[in-house]
C-alpha cells in the first residue's frame, strides 16, 4: 500500500501538504525526519513530516518526496505537539513556528542559479545592462542571482535575466544548497606497521639522519602517549606542527615512509571540553527557607514564582534547584532575557556543572546551533541549557525544571515576524507536557503573574533579605525642572550627579549610567525653519549616530550622512541634535571625566558575537570605571564595585503611550537601582526627573512593589486591560493607505457585530508606516473568563473573509495575540 506524509514547510501557510512516500524509504519514514519536497513551479524545500499515513489526497495529485534527509527523526514527540499549542494559541501557522524552531543550518535552500547556455550564439542585439550580466558569467560558473545582484552592481538583476533567458542567452536552475557544514580537522596517528616493536626500532634507526623527522616522531609520542595505550589521546596535525615547530614538508617525508598517516575527523563547533568543577556554595538561612518553600509549593503548584529583592542571591538558589533536577537524571532549561546575562551566569553555572552546561542564543553562528541541536536531540552531554527566547524550541528528552530568571522582561516577546510567542508563558506550556515544574523568578514580578500568585493559581515564595545583608540603595531625586531653572546643569548632568560621579572615581569605584535610548540623539532639528530628516521608507525621524557620521532608522535601517546644511532651507550650520541617546552621554562624559574609563554597551556596541563578554568582562576586571547603557544594564548584571547608578531621564519611561507604561518604568528603575551597592557599603542612585512628585517615582525610592501593583490593578480593572481582560492587537498594513483604510473600517464593523464594545479602532499607531506599508491597530479586549479559542476562530473567520475579496487579496494581517 502506497505511503503518504504530510509535510510542515518553512512558509506561512494555512495547511500541511501530502506527498507520497517512493517505495524505498517507506519503511524508514517516521513523523519528525526531514525530507525535501518540490513545492511551487521550481522551488524545493526542506519539509518536516508532520503525519504518516495510506489517505490519497483527493484535491490534488500528490508529488513524490524528492529524498529522505535523516536516519532518526530531529524533533521528539512533545516538540510536534508544543508547536501545535504555539501555533493554535498565537495564531501562528505551523510553517511560521518551524522557521521560528529549527535552526537555518538545518533546513536546505533552494538556490536560483544562473550560468550562459553553452548553445548560445551571439546573434541578437543586446542592451547594455544584458552586456553586463553576460561578462558577469563569462567564466562559466553558475552563479548566484544574489551574487550577480552584487557584481554587477545592479539593484535588481531579474528583469534583466529574463530578458537573455528569451533570447536563449541564459540557462535558470533551481539547486539545493546545505547550509550546515560539519566541521572538520586533519589528524596524525602512526600507521599500524610502525606499531610494531620491531619496526619502530628500525624506524628509529633509519631517522637518525633525517633529525628534523625524528624530532616529530618524538614530539608525536610524546604528545600523542601512543606507546601506552591507556593514556593514549589523538593529536591534531596542527598542534604537531605547532608543538615541534616543524614544517609541512617534514611531516609529508613520515607520512611517505609510512611512519605517520592522517586522518580527517569530525570535531564540531562547541567546546565540550572537561571543565575543573567544584561543589554549590553553601546557602545563607533566608535562602535555604527559600528553597524549602519552593520544594513544598511544587509539590501542588506546577509553577512558583520566586519573588526576591535584587541581589538577594536568587541563582544560587536556581542552582541547588538545578543540582537536585540533575540528580533524578533529568534535564534543567535555565531561560534569560538578554544574551549579556548568558555571558555572566555561564561563568557561574560552568563552575558547577562543566561541559555539562550548552549555551544557545542567536549571537551563535548557524552551524553552531546546529550542533547545539544535534548535541540535545542525541543526549550527548548537555543536560542544563542557558538560553534566550528561542531556547524552549530545543528537543530537550526529558525537562525536569524550566527556570525563567527576570520573568517580567518584554524581551521575552517575540514581535516580528510570527510566531509572536510568549517564552515565559510558552516555557510553562512546555514544562506542563513534560510534567516538569516551572520556577519564575525576579525581583519585579509582571502584572499579571504576581495577580497568579495572589490567586493561588501559581505558588510564591518570598525572598526580601538581600544577600550578605547587603543594603538596599540610597535613591536620591533630583528635579531636572528646578536644575535648569537654577543653572545647575551640566549639558544632560545634574550637579548633584556629578558630583557623586566624581567621588565614586576618587574612592576607585565604579558607576553605571542609564539612558533608556541607544544613539548620539534621537533627531537634528533646522534651527532656521525646524525641518527633521524622516526616513523615506517610515514615519519617524531619522536617529543621529555620531561615530559612524549618520541618520539611521531604527525601524528598516535606512541611513544617509548628517547633513552639512539644512536639505530644506540650504542654511549652513543650522541643524542641531535633540534630545540625547547613550552615544551622547559617553561623548560627553569623556569630555567631563577625561581621565575615566568609559565604555558604552547597547545595540550598536554588541553587534559581534564576543562584544557582550567583552564589555561584561571588562566591567567585572575593573577596566572600565564608568558603563554607560540601555536597558541591557539594568538585567540581573551583578557587578560588586558599582557604588554609584544614575538614570539620566526617567520621564521618557513614565510618559510612553502604553497601558503598561507605569509597571515598565518601575521595573526599570528599580532593576537598574540593584546594581548599586557593595557588601560594605550602602549604594547610591541619583535618579534625574522633571516629574519627582509622579507616584512611580515615589514607589520606586521606597521599593514599594506592593503599592506599584495594587495601583496599576485598580486602574486595569477600570479600563479593562490584563490581568482582568485579555488582548488581541490586529495590526493591518499595506502599501496603499486608501486601501488600507478601507480594510480596517470594514474590519471593525464585521467585529463589532460580535464583539460589541470589546472591540477598539481603528487606530493609527505611533508609527504609522515602516517599510512603505502603512499600518492600523484594532485592539479586541475580551473577559478572561471568555473562551479565547472561540474568540480566535471568529477573528480567523473574520480575516479569512477579508482577504478573500480581490481588493484585500495583498492585505497583511497579523494577529499578535497577548501583546506586550
Amino acid at each position: 500500500m502506497m505511503k503518504y506524509v504530510d509535510v510542515i514547510l518553512p512558509l506561512p501557510l494555512p495547511n500541511t501538504f501530502t506527498y507520497s512516500v517512493p517505495e524505498e524509504w517507506a519503511d524508514s519514514v517516521r513523523i519528525g525526519m526531514r525530507v525535501v519536497v518540490p513545492f511551487g513551479k521550481k522551488k524545493m524545500y526542506t519539509a518536516v513530516v508532520y503525519l504518516v499515513h495510506t489517505v490519497m489526497p483527493t484535491v490534488y495529485e500528490a508529488k513524490d518526496i524528492v529524498c529522505l534527509l535523516d536516519n532518526a527523526p530531529i524533533l521528539r514527540r512533545p516538540q510536534m505537539k508544543f508547536w501545535e499549542w504555539i501555533s493554535s494559541y498565537y495564531q501562528a501557522f505551523l510553517g511560521d513556528v518551524y522557521q521560528a524552531a529549527v535552526p537555518a543550518g538545518l533546513k536546505l535552500e533552494s538556490e536560483t542559479r544562473v550560468c550562459i547556455n553553452p548553445d548560445y550564439e551571439a546573434e541578437t542585439v543586446l542592451s547594455e545592462k544584458e552586456e553586463k550580466v553576460l561578462m558577469a558569467l563569462s567564466d562559466g560558473k553558475p552563479t548566484t542571482v544574489l551574487e550577480l545582484n552584487k557584481v554587477t552592481e545592479m539593484r535588481d538583476v531579474m528583469p534583466t535575466l529574463k530578458a537573455l533567458l528569451d533570447k536563449g542567452a541564459v540557462e535558470i536552475s533551481e539547486e539545493l544548497t546545505d547550509k550546515f557544514r560539519v566541521k572538520t580537522d586533519t589528524f596524525v596517528r602512526m600507521s599500524a606497521e610502525a606499531m610494531q616493536e620491531d619496526n619502530l626500532r628500525k624506524i628509529f634507526d633509519d631517522l637518525g639522519r633525517a633529525k628534523k623527522q625524528l624530532d616529530v616522531l618524538m614530539m608525536y609520542i610524546d604528545l600523542s602517549k601512543c606507546l601506552i595505550p591507556a593514556k593514549y589521546r589523538e593529536v591534531s596535525r596542527k598542534e604537531l606542527m605547532e608543538k615541534s615547530g616543524a614544517s609541512a614538508a617534514v611531516l609529508a617525508g613520515l607520512v611517505e615512509r609510512g611512519v605517520l598517516e592522517t586522518y580527517l575527523k569530525e570535531i564540531g563547533r562547541l567546546d565540550i571540553s572537561d571543565v575543573s568543577t567544584s561543589a554549590v556554595y553553601p546557602l545563607n538561612e533566608f535562602q535555604q527557607v527559600a528553597i524549602k518553600e519552593i520544594e513544598k509549593q511544587f509539590i501542588e503548584k506546577p509553577v512558583v514564582l520566586l519573588h526576591g529583592v535584587t541581589s538577594s542571591g536568587k541563582t544560587e538558589i536556581y542552582i541547588h534547584l538545578i543540582n537536585k533536577v540533575l540528580a533524578e537524571g533529568k534535564q534543567v532549561l535555565y531561560l534569560v532575557p538578554e544574551i549579556a546575562l548568558t555571558t555572566q551566569l555561564t561563568t557561574r553555572l560552568k563552575r558547577v556543572f562543566g561541559k555539562r552546561l550548552g549555551v544557545y542564543h542567536s549571537k551563535f553562528s548557524d552551524a553552531e546551533r546546529v550542533e547545539i541541536w544535534n548535541n540535545v536531540l542525541n543526549d550527548k552531554t548537555y543536560d542544563v541549557i542557558i538560553g534566550v527566547r528561542s531556547s524552549i524550541f530545543l528537543p530537550f528528552r526529558q525537562l525536569g525544571l524550566i527556570i525563567v530568571d527576570e520573568e517580567h522582561e518584554s524581551s521575552y516577546k517575540q514581535y516580528d515576524p510570527a510566531p509572536r510567542y510568549h517564552a515565559r508563558n510558552a516555557a510553562i506550556v512546555l514544562a506542563s507536557m513534560h510534567a516538569a515544574k516551572t520556577l519564575l523568578g525576579t525581583a519585579t514580578p509582571a502584572i499579571e503573574t504576581y495577580q497568579n500568585a495572589q490567586t493561588g493559581k501559581f505558588g510564591l515564595v518570598e525572598l526580601s533579605q538581600r544577600h550578605e545583608d547587603m543594603a538596599m540603595p540610597e535613591i536620591l531625586v533630583v528635579d531636572t525642572k528646578e536644575a535648569y531653572r537654577k543653572k545647575q546643569m551640566e549639558s544632560h548632568f545634574t550637579d548633584t550627579l556629578l558630583e557623586r560621579i566624581a567621588k565614586a572615581l576618587q574612592n576607585k569605584e565604579q558607576v553605571i549610567l542609564f539612558q533608556n535610548r541607544r544613539g548620539y540623539a534621537p533627531y537634528i532639528e533646522c534651527k532656521a525653519c525646524a525641518y527633521v530628516p524622516h526616513c523615506k521608507n517610515c514615519d519617524v525621524s531619522l536617529t543621529v549616530h555620531k561615530a559612524f557620521n549618520t541618520l539611521t532608522c531604527h525601524y528598516c535601517g535606512y541611513t544617509e550622512p548628517i547633513p552639512n546644511i539644512c536639505p530644506a532651507c540650504k542654511m549652513p550650520g543650522t541643524l542641531s541634535t535633540k534630545g540625547f541617546g547613550t552615544e551622547k552621554i559617553e561623548d560627553e562624559i569623556k569630555q567631563i571625566f577625561p581621565d575615566a574609563r568609559v565604555s558604552r554597551m547597547d545595540l550598536d556596541t554588541t553587534r559581534s558575537k564576543k562584544s557582550y563578554e567583552k564589555i561584561i568582562s571588562d566591567f567585572e576586571q575593573h577596566k572600565v570605571d564608568i558603563l554607560i547603557g540601555t536597558q541591557m544594564v539594568s538585567k540581573g548584571l551583578d557587578f560588586e564595585r558599582v557604588s554609584l547608578v544614575g538614570i539620566l531621564n526617567a520621564d521618557n519611561m513614565l510618559n510612553f503611550p502604553d497601558f503598561r507604561a507605569h509597571e515598565r518604568a518601575f521595573q526599570l528603575m528599580a532593576q537598574v537601582s540593584g546594581r548599586a551597592g557593595r557588601k560594605n557599603k550602602r549604594g547610591t542612585v541619583i535618579l534625574q526627573t522633571s516629574s519627582p512628585e509622579h507616584p512611580i517615582i515615589g514607589q520606586v525610592i521606597r521599593n514599594d512593589y506592593q503599592a506599584m501593583f495594587a495601583t496599576q490593578c485598580d486602574e486595569r480593572k477600570l479600563f479593562k486591560y490584563p490581568p482582568y481582560f485579555r488582548i488581541i492587537q490586529i495590526v493591518l498594513r499595506h502599501r496603499d493607505s486608501i486601501i488600507l483604510n478601507q480594510a480596517a473600517a470594514r474590519m471593525a464593523v464585521d467585529l463589532r457585530a460580535v464583539f460589541n464594545n470589546r472591540v477598539l479602532g481603528p487606530n493609527v499607531p505611533a508609527v504609522s508606516r515602516i517599510q512603505n506599508m502603512y499600518i492600523k491597530h484594532i485592539l479586541l479586549k475580551f473577559e478572561v473568563e471568555a473562551s479565547a479559542e472561540k474568540a480566535k476562530d471568529i477573528l480567523r473567520q473574520v480575516t479569512t473573509n477579508l482577504q478573500s475579496e480581490p481588493k484585500f487579496k495583498s492585505l497583511w494581517i497579523n494577529l499578535d495575540v497577548d501583546p506586550m
